[in-house]
């Protein structure tokens, strides 16, 4: 038992900087970075806090500068309301570990059964998007500037075995992602069981949650039943195997992604137009089901044109998208189907057009009319229409005198330029490094801190009826077109008011400082210059 133990202390002893190694390798990290760490009370969140703590401090000691650290930790808590008494429980206990280490704590919670049963959703999803609004909610705040969560291997190969279950295809396989949008998860390459040898080793205690062996419950069966038989009757490295599975399958599918984003591009289908009721997207008939199109390419270029166009929330599933490709192939003109999001496809002769029905609107097919000026007025909609992607790898990393040079030269490389004819104005996205003393670049325009931009691809469109914004140097987030009546701007004069995007997110708005956890500052190593000319 001994010589085990010893054999067991360095790669027990290696694990914290295999940790962190994994963190920075996942985002880029700059020192005294804020991580929050999502710490249930369970064995592998309390496990990755005490990793990322030891990490901290080896690398303080190694260090001539001991009080500079190359992350400052944050303990982050959602309590779901449905364990009651343990539940309670859980929270005490992180909120000890907190006060141990000294480090802010920051905890949330909900009725997630009330969530549940609102949105018509099971407990666990419902649990899940409250979970993570919190963690966006903390990004956004300027809290932290990533979440951590302690998902394992194991977590990964119980999830591709319950999407297999279920039923799925590619992108159900890629399973848990190591880094979503300000999520990052960096034990996906340890065992669950590892993670217990550690906590043993330091003689650190955890909660356990009972859920977690309700045998009525699919992952529990997974994990208790499944996995270990395949382990003993089959391959012993069935959860390795599971995992790299995984990987495997994310990577094809980021491809496939990129793929079909493409081919929509290629034939006119990526940019949407939204009048005062809808929002439709059109493409040629040809161009989904023709032998030009890959058949893996073409459900994939149904489910990118339906979530550009809807309006609202709604799963599609693969039944819908066969059901779309059936109506590109053998539907009669004039027939129309309906989607979840509020989607409706019609066949248009040689076409497919995807409208987005806004809530309450009568469509054509409803024998409804549309909305007088009057009521589209009131409102807030929009009769100047438009929405461009921002691709920032096309555009140029300059010096911040060398942009303003570039400009005055007239050279077109200095960034990416686009123009909005109804504006009669163009917006030119610049990267720069960031400079030591701000004065540099008082002139140039907003300024964006690239880091904390998702790495979808940006989007540049007109203002729309519930958009919101956190103006820099405001405490929490408000509707544009409050911030907009503050301002005095008429109903006319935001017309097609021009707001930028990130995943979904306004993080810049005319008018308006940069949203607060986009803004450049401290610690800025690469920002985007936002400018407005005219055309």
């Amino acid at each position: 038992m001994r010589s085990a133990k010893k054999q067991d202390r360095p790669a027990t002893n290696l694990l914290p900087q295999r940790v962190l190694a994994k963190l920075r390798q996942l985002a880029e990290l700059r020192v005294g970075a804020r991580i929050g760490v999502a710490v249930s009370g369970g064995a592998d969140s309390v496990a990755l806090l005490r990793l990322l703590i030891e990490a901290r401090e080896e690398w303080r000691a190694r260090k001539a500068a001991p009080q500079i650290a190359p992350l400052e930790l944050a303990l982050v808590h959602f309590h779901h309301g449905l364990r009651g008494k343990a539940a309670d429980g859980d929270q005490r206990f992180v909120q000890k570990l907190a006060e141990k280490y000294g480090m802010p704590f920051y905890p949330a919670g909900g009725d997630i059964k009330a969530v549940a049963k609102s949105a018509k959703r099971n407990l666990e999803d419902a649990g899940r998007r409250e979970r993570y609004a919190f963690f966006q909610r903390l990004v956004a705040e300027q809290r932290v500037d990533f979440v951590a969560t302690a998902h394992t291997m194991d977590d990964q190969a119980e999830t591709v075995l319950a999407h297999l279950l279920r039923g799925t295809g590619l992108a159900g396989l890629a399973g848990v992602h190591p880094v979503s949008g300000s999520v990052l998860r960096p034990l996906l390459d340890v065992r669950r069981a590892e993670l217990r040898k550690y906590l043993r080793s330091r003689k650190q205690g955890w909660r356990e949650d009972a859920t977690n062996l309700d045998s009525t419950r699919m992952r529990a069966r997974i994990r208790e039943k499944l996995i270990p038989f395949l382990e003993n009757q089959f391959q012993a490295e069935v959860v390795a195997h599971l995992a790299m599975l995984a990987e495997h399958a994310r990577e094809d599918e980021e491809f496939l992604k990129a793929a079909t984003a493409r081919k929509l591009a290629a034939n006119g289908a990526s940019s949407v137009v939204q009048g005062a009721d809808e929002r439709v997207l059109r493409i040629r008939r040809e161009e989904l089901i023709g032998e030009g199109t890959a058949p893996g390419l073409r459900g994939r270029m149904v489910r990118k044109m339906v979530q550009s166009c809807k309006v609202r929330e709604g799963e599609l599933g693969a039944q819908h998208v066969a059901s779309v490709l059936r109506l590109a192939r053998d539907g009669e003109n004039g027939k129309s189907l309906r989607l979840p999001g509020g989607v409706e496809v019609r066949r248009e002769k040689d076409a497919l057009s995807f409208h987005g029905l806004f809530h309450g609107t009568p469509t054509a097919a409803q024998g409804g009319k549309r909305r007088g000026k009057s009521a589209q007025a009131s409102a807030g909609q929009s009769g100047i229409t438009y929405e461009y992607e921002v691709r920032l790898e096309n555009a140029a990393q300059v010096e911040p005198k060398g942009e303003r040079e570039a400009r005055a030269q007239g050279e077109q490389e200095a960034g990416v330029k686009i123009a909005i004819p109804s504006l009669m104005r163009a917006f030119r996205f610049t990267k720069i490094d960031w400079p030591r003393k701000r004065s540099e670049t008082s002139d140039t325009g907003a300024m964006v801190d690239c880091a904390r931009l998702s790495k979808s691809a940006l989007v540049l469109r007109n203002w729309r009826p519930g958009d919101r914004l956190q103006p820099q140097g405001r405490s929490s987030v408000h509707k544009l077109k409050r911030l907009l009546n503050e301002k005095g701007i008429s109903r006319w004069e935001r017309d097609g008011w021009p707001v930028l995007s990130s995943d979904g997110i306004i993080v810049w708005a005319r008018g308006f400082p940069v949203a607060a956890g986009y803004a450049a500052g401290e610690g800025t190593r690469t920002a985007m210059v936002i400018a407005e000319e005219a055309l």
